[in-house]
């Protein structure tokens, strides 16, 4: 005959009665049962029941299982707060719904089939003609730096001017939004602005950061400005480490860095320009290549620059 809990515990009572310790009780069913006996964690458990006053040595009742809230009514609930607000978070749900955070996961993930994922910026779209006009002055650049391992790469600077604002309207955490399974990925092409803002020139070198100009408020970035208060500063940073160093700037095609005066300023500081790749515009549908190499900057009709797949493989 096999003995089941409900007959260790009648045993373990009658030692109890007999007055036997918790030790002669355990060890008399050790030496009587080996590894089938109860241990003595459990002999000493059911002593103290019967101290307080415990006669059965039957399971009391339970309550059981709690009712799974993970129900019709609660899935539709949580789906109508995602689609109300997208940033909903676990701790919201729960203190609107009054539901456990592992109901809550089941819900979301077994029956929605939702995921919470980041918003990404929408890069500009170039055009075919654009990106093969990028993809060749890229691979001029390696070619004339012999793929970067020229000394001459060490004389150039780039720079731009950028908002800086007070505070960054939304973190990278706070833009993941649910999205459901048959839905599209969330995209974001202009960041929120802030009250507070302002703009600076940044300038880096192969080595890293060069200088950081601040442009005074109610200014605008102008040719006045930049050759003036920018361009002075970012060069006496320069001439600081090397006072006869080989400066080539490469800047973008700004209004106030493609200025006469501008220009005349770099020519009169010996600053080179670096290459500027070949600008592509659009004119009744066909590509036109301005190249600054042509004298005059005269347009060509180009044929066709090469397909899109092309391109990328090019820039990968």
């Amino acid at each position: 005959m096999e003995l089941n809990r409900e007959h260790f515990r009648a045993i373990i009572f009658h030692n109890f009665r007999r007055g036997l310790s918790r030790q002669e009780c355990f060890d008399e069913l050790n030496s009587l049962y080996s590894d089938k006996a109860p241990s003595y964690s459990t002999v000493k458990n059911w002593y103290n029941e019967f101290n307080r006053g415990r006669c059965s040595i039957q399971d009391e009742s339970r309550a059981g299982r709690p009712k799974s809230v993970v129900v019709p009514e609660k899935i539709n609930a949580v789906r109508e707060l995602i689609k109300h607000d997208r940033h909903v978070t676990y701790r919201e749900i729960e203190a609107s719904l009054d539901i456990c955070m592992t109901s809550i996961n089941k819900i979301l993930h077994e029956h929605l089939s939702v995921k919470k994922i980041c918003s990404r910026w929408i890069p500009h779209n170039l055009t075919n003609a654009q990106k093969k006009a990028r993809v060749d002055w890229c691979k001029e650049m390696l070619e004339k730096y012999i793929q970067g391992t020229s000394k001459a790469v060490y004389n150039i600077y780039t720079g731009d001017e950028s908002w800086i604002y007070a505070y960054e309207p939304e973190t990278k955490q706070q833009s993941t939004v649910w999205v459901f399974q048959d839905e599209a990925k969330p995209t974001k092409v202009v960041r929120g602005r802030s009250t507070s803002k302002q703009m600076i020139a940044c300038f880096f070198g192969i080595n890293g950061h060069v200088a950081t100009v601040a442009l005074e408020q109610r200014r605008t970035v102008n040719s006045e400005w930049y050759t003036t208060i920018c361009l002075p500063e970012v060069i006496g940073e320069i001439r600081k480490k090397q006072k006869n160093r080989r400066i080539i700037l490469h800047h973008d095609n700004a209004s106030s860095h493609t200025s006469t005066q501008t220009k005349a300023f770099l020519t009169e500081r010996k600053i080179e320009l670096m290459d500027k790749h070949r600008k592509v515009e659009f004119i009744m549908g066909k590509p036109k290549i301005i190249d600054p190499k042509i004298s005059g900057g005269e347009e060509l009709l180009c044929r066709d620059p090469g397909s899109e797949i092309e391109a990328e493989e090019y820039v990968r």
